[in-house]
């Protein structure tokens, strides 16, 4: 059965957040996605608030971004979250948004190094491994955690959009999250890319399956053509042939069949930034498209 998720969009006030936690946990959505936007809400601490206010959802944050991230706190809030919620946390990694992370004076000169070097180092000490690194971004001394998580080391996904940061993901991640400006076409591609990065690295199928994410723009109810097509528009994607859905749970069903089918190993419903009701979208994602998803 094909994983299916929704996303708590961090454009809505982080007290909503329960409301929507609760309500997906009892609906029988399988995952619960948030994001690490700047300026908006923290990645961490939302998902630590959702994991504790439920009790079946697993909840990813995609993605925390790596230039405003020491690894060794990274590895220790992952690893917490592991250990207090076993089996529920999905965590990813990536670039984060360029003009954001200047604004912030964590912007560098090679995001795929920093990248790189990131994923190897927080693999390493979720494994448990104690590790000395010295390389252009991230320097470890010795550097082992206490509490790693508890069981066979948790998989980190990450972020890509670009054919050198697809490549890496499969190089040195455990998992790819594609954006919602990717149509099936697009998860061809990318799944292609990932391979080759898996490939170069030596991870063949020894290494497990590489699992591929990806968001898929949605929006329902009697003004949801207009809705997509303006955020569509917003985001400069407008010409993009079959990105995103508008329809009834028929039409969303199809449209994440076609994302498998293209490669996809779970699809995470991401609703409209002004989409109207965050609670009936999850509802209407649970109940009325999850039962048509094979």
């Amino acid at each position: 059965m094909t994983p299916l998720g929704a996303v708590f969009r961090p454009q809505l006030a982080p007290e909503r957040l329960r409301s929507v936690a609760r309500l997906a946990d009892d609906a029988g959505l399988d995952e619960l996605w948030l994001w690490e936007d700047c300026f908006r809400e923290g990645g961490i601490s939302t998902a630590a608030a959702a994991l504790a206010w439920t009790e079946r959802v697993r909840v990813g944050v995609g993605l925390l971004p790596v230039p405003l991230r020491n690894v060794a706190i990274t590895a220790m809030e992952a690893a917490s979250l592991h250990r207090m919620f076993p089996g529920r946390a999905i965590l990813g990694v990536g670039h984060g948004v360029q003009d954001w992370m200047g604004q912030v004076g964590a912007r560098v000169e090679s995001p795929v190094t920093l990248l790189r070097e990131h994923l190897l180092a927080l693999r390493a000490l979720l494994a448990g491994e104690r590790v000395t690194v010295d390389g252009r971004y991230v320097k470890l001394d010795d550097v082992a955690l206490d509490w790693p998580p508890d069981g066979p080391p948790s998989g980190v996904l990450a972020g890509a959009t670009g054919p050198r940061s697809l490549r890496l993901t499969g190089e040195a991640a455990d998992g790819t999250i594609l954006t919602a400006a990717t149509n099936a076409e697009g998860v061809r591609k990318a799944r292609q890319l990932v391979e080759e990065g898996r490939a170069a690295a030596g991870r063949g199928a020894g290494a497990g399956h590489h699992p591929v994410v990806v968001y898929l723009l949605t929006a329902t109810g009697p003004d949801a053509a207009a809705r997509l097509h303006a955020e569509l528009v917003a985001e400069g994607a407008e010409s993009v042939p079959d990105l995103g859905v508008a329809g009834d749970a028929g039409a969303v069903a199809k449209a994440v069949e076609r994302l498998v089918e293209a490669g996809a190993d779970s699809v995470v419903l991401q609703p409209t930034a002004d989409e109207p009701d965050p609670e009936g979208f999850v509802r209407f994602a649970a109940e009325e498209v999850r039962p048509l998803v094979p």
